[in-house]
């Protein structure tokens, strides 16, 4: 029978009885450190351990030294696999899910499986940890009392100008993943979206060797951020303030960008310097336009 064991800095533990049930666990996105004792615990004790990759949580479990088999369950296999490990719940089967690095499920893989084990009557457990998210917030120096996690923006330039735009007057803290190789677009488009002063954050390789976080107004972070960083990024935004912009400074604003530029131009050009409603500011360039 296969010990159900882990061992921390060469000293070997023996892993509780683990309950039936599918158990999510958080492991560290970087610092090997930050992984729990209880996260530890259901790996060691769990039957079978479900993971974006199976060589990248090999690592892990080579350094903690527990031998729960490993098996692959990723975006393109998930929904094929969630039977057969409902079937093995059902059994009092003890499965244990992980994502590559963090917590699953946040940008991740797991949600369908979760949903239909809690459809299936079966339970459910969560032992937290490490997440990007919650790491990026604590260090922002951002409002926490209201956020909201948008994941990872469209990887094309329309798909992600319209998903910034829907957010343009949100008043909490917008937190978003990125990779390396779309962080300077996606500042830039941040920037001309929701003008070059709104004030972001940018987390990089975060509880890892070489952490970096950078607090500036939108504008200089895209200029700093032109070309490809190493390693995943979390960017955070502030919310829109509470400045109502004087109407007639935008009003005479818009009348000059439409001079030579196209309507539809001109109105997001200004609905993003002034952080106006689009339509709102669509409304006075048709008035402007019939008036001339």
């Amino acid at each position: 029978m296969r010990e159900r064991r882990y061992f921390i800095a060469g000293t070997g533990f023996e892993a509780p009885e683990l309950a039936p049930g599918l158990h999510v666990v958080a492991t560290p996105i970087g610092n090997l450190r930050d992984m729990t004792i209880r996260g530890l615990e259901t790996l060691a004790a769990a039957d079978v351990i479900y993971c974006e990759d199976t060589r990248t949580s090999g690592k892990l479990s080579e350094h903690f030294g527990f031998a729960t088999p490993r098996k692959a369950l990723h975006e393109h296999n998930e929904r094929a696999l969630i039977e057969t490990i409902i079937e093995d719940l059902r059994r009092g089967g003890r499965v244990a899910l992980i994502s590559d690095a963090g917590t699953p499920l946040l940008s991740d893989p797991g949600f369908p499986l979760v949903r239909a084990v809690r459809e299936a009557g079966l339970p459910v457990f969560a032992a937290p940890g490490a997440s990007a998210l919650l790491a990026a917030l604590a260090v922002a120096g951002l409002p926490t009392d209201a956020f909201s996690f948008l994941g990872f923006l469209p990887p094309k330039a329309e798909g992600r100008k319209t998903a910034l735009a829907a957010l343009r007057d949100r008043r909490e803290t917008l937190v978003f993943y990125e990779s390396p190789r779309r962080l300077g677009d996606s500042l830039g488009a941040m920037a001309e979206i929701f003008g070059a002063d709104r004030l972001g954050v940018v987390a990089l390789e975060l509880t890892k060797k070489f952490e970096r976080v950078f607090r500036a107004p939108l504008g200089e972070l895209a200029g700093q951020f032109g070309e490809a960083e190493k390693g995943e990024a979390v960017i955070l935004v502030a919310g829109a303030g509470d400045v109502v912009a004087d109407p007639d400074e935008w009003r005479t604003a818009l009348a000059e960008a439409m001079v030579d530029q196209p309507l539809r131009a001109a109105v997001d050009e200004i609905a993003a310097r002034f952080s106006l409603k689009r339509k709102d500011v669509y409304d006075a360039a048709l008035a402007l336009k019939a008036e001339a």
